[in-house]
């Protein structure tokens, strides 16, 4: 019988270890078992027992919990950079964001915009910090449609077909979410460039598996499925 290998994932990795899922289980003979979603999200079902091999979230959040005990900083890998970006319905217009006066008129201009959870998610709680220094977070109040993760929040701006409608959150999302198109990352100033690193926790109960796969996740062999994906490795 396969044995289980437990991934906690931030969603911005999603297509990068599912696009191993395939070949670890058939080399390991394993089950992958992965879960995606907001960083604070997979940190609290990690707190919570939640079974866990491998954790992937951004680095920062990995390298706190490494200070505390809770994963392996001796098997923890980087798997490159990722920007926070606007979405469109595909085939809608790409608006105008190369500026903060640009990015603010197409924010203003749009029916709803569409965003992963702004308490939980990296990429909504930078979003709602960008409304605020734009100085439109109270008119944009009624116009967001917050979602769990940023995958949520993509695929529901897609099934609106709002051509009038904008997402925002980890390019990484946007990219492998039929249905959106993705019109750009945020402009200077206002940009979120953040790092994802997996790492195997302590108290994995296949720790050798997981360093296995937190090595594969990292090595050179997926680098240029992660720059397809969305990560600057």
């Amino acid at each position: 019988m396969a044995r289980d290998l437990f991934v906690l994932s931030a969603g911005a990795a999603k297509a990068v270890v599912l696009g191993l899922q395939a070949d670890v289980e058939r080399e390991e003979r394993v089950a992958l078992r992965a879960t995606f979603g907001a960083v604070g999200a997979m940190r609290d079902q990690w707190s919570a027992g939640a079974p866990c091999d491998v954790l992937i979230l951004s680095a920062k959040l990995l390298d706190d919990l490494a200070g505390a005990g809770a994963v392996d900083a001796a098997t923890r890998v980087s798997l490159g950079r990722v920007s926070t970006g606007i979405a469109v319905v595909a085939g809608s217009p790409a608006p105008l964001i190369g500026s903060a006066v640009q990015l603010k008129q197409t924010l203003l201009a749009a029916t709803a915009l569409y965003l992963p959870d702004p308490q939980r998610a990296t990429a909504g709680i930078h979003c709602v910090d960008v409304l605020r220094r734009l100085d439109i977070l109270a008119t944009m109040q009624p116009r967001l449609r917050a979602f769990p993760n940023g995958a949520a929040a993509m695929g529901e701006l897609a099934a609106s077909g709002d051509a009038h409608a904008l997402g925002c959150t980890q390019v990484t999302e946007i990219l492998y979410t039929r249905g959106v198109t993705l019109a750009g990352t945020l402009p200077a100033g206002f940009e979120l460039n953040t790092e994802y690193a997996a790492a195997v926790t302590t108290r994995a109960n296949e720790p050798e598996l997981g360093r296995h796969f937190v090595a594969r996740l990292g090595s050179t062999a997926t680098l240029a499925a992660r720059r397809a994906g969305g990560f600057e490795a």
